[in-house]
């Protein structure tokens, strides 16, 4: 079996040179010009950012040191500028994954190219929108209830539990991506944005551009999603997460294709991670120009992004998809990233939707993480600023997963980012018996607060007597991974790295332990980019994880 496993690790290694002229021109074209990325070989003449507080807090509380963190340093300044001077238009400038996008002739590639702090050169993707909701029934509400038309849906993750203990997001901050946000209606009139960004225009306008009239609508589908956490009208709706602070970003620019950019995505991811955010939640997923052998955890933009994004503490959830019964089927980006929490769509009696993407992924992991409501879900109608909507797709079963995460860090403060997604996926409604359907099943939020401080244990009543996993993140990682093996009982313990043609590269640990999770890390020094494997040998079973490293 670990012979089958490096092969498909050799074939998977592409050597290139810095850029292939037909993929730019195939999948780069934007009218008479093309749109790439530039990755940098290096960070020389970078200048720091200033992050928020809350960001500094955030990290530190995941084993994260702001100073110095490469990824807080600009791209280089002084390469961007050489760039600019070819009279080449910079789009987007990118932190995390050290590019730049520019707009350029194909002449100008080959100038580009001849620079030497060129590292590679890949055209930016116009990635579809595959998170489309269902839009079959717009009509106020009828009920009686405090939580009004939200009841079934709040109930049945368990997060009315939660907030009768008083758990309702005060002082976590969500950042919420998307086509855009009306505040007009009066469950989200009172909601606490700390700030909003209009990454296409660069500015703070979120709702329709007024002086645009085809971008009537470009806010419908982010105001459903972000009402479904923040909406606020006792006796009417309540959302999952309604006390929480608010991030806004505009992503999506619906008046070209609807499609988003990539890089509009990261630089969203960037934004939100540099301001505070505690959470993400994004409704959107991508599959047009990918092969399913790509939802790998390591090859979309958006996957790398979100995958840095969890690296540096932020609780990354998002949409599973909506091709289900469709010929794709399967997750899509950012969905397929290792320590995302990507979200499945069912009806209000449980059963999966038939829309709902399945897994695995490519490389054999159980997706989506959890479910929740996503068939017939209420949310405001937001072309309305009194009435309510029942609309579907795992756009509106991803916000509130979202919302309940908000809620468990309220709640458990002092948990890394992966700690609240082992938590979530161990407490579901199928942990011991997850499948690629429903994943590890329906959320219960009430359940994941309590995992792992059961007092008395080490594991809640809802954890598996024996479960063991590997996982690694961020992934792709550079310069450190944590990894984190649960034995589910005592047993001698043996974690060592191997690079894909088996050779041994380091040992990480050697021990007898006890039953429990083990947080280990490791942090390579004069070792190449490329793939590698952490193996786990315990109690007669092994276990191989792919991480790869990625270039700085």
């Amino acid at each position: 079996m670990r012979l089958i496993l490096f092969l498909f690790a050799i074939q998977s290694i592409v050597f290139c040179k810095k850029y292939d002229i037909q993929e730019i021109m195939d999948l780069g074209k934007r009218g008479d010009n093309y749109r790439v990325w530039l990755y940098f070989i290096d960070k020389r003449g970078s200048i720091p950012i200033v992050v928020d507080q809350k960001t500094i807090d955030r990290r530190a509380k995941n084993g994260v040191q702001t100073n110095g963190l490469w990824y807080d340093l600009t791209a280089s300044k002084n390469y961007i500028d050489q760039i600019s001077s070819l009279g080449i238009m910079v789009k987007t400038e990118s932190r995390w994954l050290n590019a730049i996008s520019v707009i350029c002739t194909l002449s100008d590639i080959e100038r580009i190219a001849a620079f030497s702090f060129i590292k590679q050169i890949k055209p930016v993707v116009g990635y579809h929108k595959r998170s489309n909701i269902e839009y079959p029934d717009i009509s106020p509400h009828s009920r009686d209830f405090d939580y009004g038309n939200a009841l079934e849906q709040i109930e049945q993750i368990n997060v009315n539990e939660l907030h009768e203990q008083g758990y309702t997001g005060s002082g976590v901050r969500i950042l919420v991506m998307d086509t855009g946000f009306k505040l007009t209606h009066n469950a989200l009139r009172e909601i606490n944005v700390i700030d909003q960004w209009d990454v296409v225009k660069d500015d703070q306008e979120t709702a329709n551009e007024t002086d645009e009239e085809s971008a009537v609508g470009q806010d419908y589908h982010g105001t459903a999603v972000l009402s479904t956490i923040a909406g606020n009208q006792l006796g009417e709706f309540i959302g999952v997460a309604f006390d929480s602070e608010f991030l806004l970003a505009k992503t999506e620019d619906v008046t070209q294709e609807i499609q988003l950019e990539e890089d509009n995505y990261v630089a969203g991811l960037e934004w939100g991670e540099q301001n505070g955010a505690d959470v993400v939640s994004t409704s959107l997923g991508y599959l047009d120009w990918y092969e399913y052998s790509d939802m790998d955890g390591n090859t979309a933009v958006t996957t790398i992004g979100v995958d840095i994004a969890v690296g540096l503490g932020v609780v990354c959830v998002t949409a599973a998809g909506n091709s289900g019964s469709s010929s794709w089927y399967y997750i899509i980006a950012p969905a397929d990233a290792d320590s995302v929490i990507s979200v499945g769509a069912v009806w209000e009696d449980g059963v999966i939707a038939s829309f709902s993407s399945h897994g695995p992924t490519y490389d054999g992991r159980i997706k989506p993480e959890v479910c929740a409501r996503g068939k017939q879900t209420w949310c405001v109608n937001p072309n309305s600023n009194t009435n309510y909507s029942r609309l579907s797709g795992t756009s509106l079963a991803c916000p509130l997963v979202a919302g309940a995460v908000a809620l468990i860090i309220q709640a458990r403060p002092d948990w890394s980012a992966m700690e609240v997604r082992d938590a979530i996926m161990m407490t579901a409604s199928m942990a011991d018996s997850a499948n690629n359907t429903y994943g590890y099943g329906i959320l219960n939020a009430g359940s994941a607060i309590n995992y792992g401080v059961v007092a008395g244990s080490d594991k809640s009543d809802n954890q598996p007597d024996e479960y063991n996993l590997i996982r690694a993140y961020p992934n792709p990682f550079n310069p450190t991974v944590n990894i984190l093996v649960d034995i589910g009982r005592s047993s001698e313990l043996k974690v060592d790295i191997i690079s894909y043609d088996g050779t041994l590269v380091n040992n990480v640990y050697d021990s007898w332990t006890i039953g429990q999770v083990q947080q280990l890390q490791w942090k390579p020094k004069n070792i190449s980019s490329g793939i590698y494997f952490i193996r786990a040998a315990f109690n007669g079973n092994h276990f191989l994880r792919k991480i790869v490293k990625h270039f700085i």
